[in-house]
């Protein structure tokens, strides 16, 4: 089981942070009461023992009747070993905070009638104070826009083991009509079709006999060559995008033979690459 508690000063961006966690498989549980935290972990400790978990949890300063030293005894229990915990702190400087807010309208959750936002965020500082002395991490998002704070906070906690993009090749058929939920389209209708050999109509883009036929055919080699080197240069940016999904779509006439191998060879040579690529085929019946 691993833990990871994500605390900071409102604006900082510890939202951000729990939603990028989230997407990252991480169970995320946001302002939890520290009181509450010993029969969480209870609840959660003997399905997290019989498999990998991740949980993450936000510890904010609206923390219900807790005082956040509670949350040093928490970890100093043992009730999880030390190693399965990490504390990361958010923050950022004053006057950010305050253009933030100001910016976004918000209310900052500490502030009221008689409390300006200037003493909230200097409120906030003594709340957190415990949680940020004992943080393993803190992470200044002063000068980081929301997609470099999603990708620092991946780069710092999640590192090698993230998931990463999920890539998806369709394939279709024009006639049928151009799916909607696609990123890229491209048409392969130009390529030596083998629906014209009659040894090869009942066949599809996964049988032998087609996909032979189109790997010895030098413009669908090109067209291959193209495609896969147009995203093996633009994938990276979407990644730095923090994209949790790309899907490329193919589709030459009916969808069952061009855009289907095409699909097929694309993810196969993708894959040396990337963790999560998938190929579905729409007239063929696998979406």
């Amino acid at each position: 089981m691993r833990l990871l508690v994500v605390s900071g000063r409102s604006g900082s961006g510890k939202s951000s942070a729990l939603h990028l966690l989230e997407d990252e498989g991480f169970t995320c549980i946001d302002n939890i009461p520290v009181t509450l935290l010993p029969a969480l972990v209870e609840q959660i400790l003997p399905t997290a023992s019989q498999q990998q978990s991740d949980f993450a949890i936000g510890i904010d300063a609206r923390n219900i009747n807790s005082n956040l030293n509670q949350l040093v005894d928490f970890i100093d229990s043992g009730s999880i070993p030390r190693a399965n915990i990490q504390v990361i702190f958010l923050d950022s400087s004053t006057e950010v905070l305050l253009k933030r807010f100001s910016e976004t309208r918000r209310r900052h959750p500490l502030s009221d009638e008689s409390t300006g936002l200037h003493e909230a965020i200097a409120e906030e500082s003594e709340i957190l104070a415990p949680v940020a002395k004992i943080a393993d991490y803190t992470l200044d998002t002063t000068q980081l826009s929301l997609h470099e704070l999603r990708s620092a906070v991946k780069r710092l906690i999640v590192g090698e083991q993230s998931k990463g993009m999920a890539i998806m090749f369709k394939s279709f058929g024009f006639k049928y009509g151009i799916p909607i939920d696609m990123d890229f389209v491209f048409d392969v209708r130009c390529l030596p079709n083998p629906f014209w050999n009659q040894a090869l109509r009942e066949q599809t883009g996964l049988d032998n006999g087609v996909t032979e036929f189109l790997s010895a055919e030098q413009d669908v080699n090109d067209m291959f060559n193209d495609i896969c080197d147009f995203l093996q240069k633009w994938i990276p940016k979407f990644e730095q995008n923090n994209r949790s999904y790309l899907t490329v779509a193919i589709g030459c006439t009916g969808g069952r033979h061009r855009s289907v191998y095409m699909c097929e060879r694309l993810a196969k040579a993708l894959k040396n690459d990337y963790k999560n690529v998938q190929a579905r085929h729409r007239q063929l019946g696998t979406h």
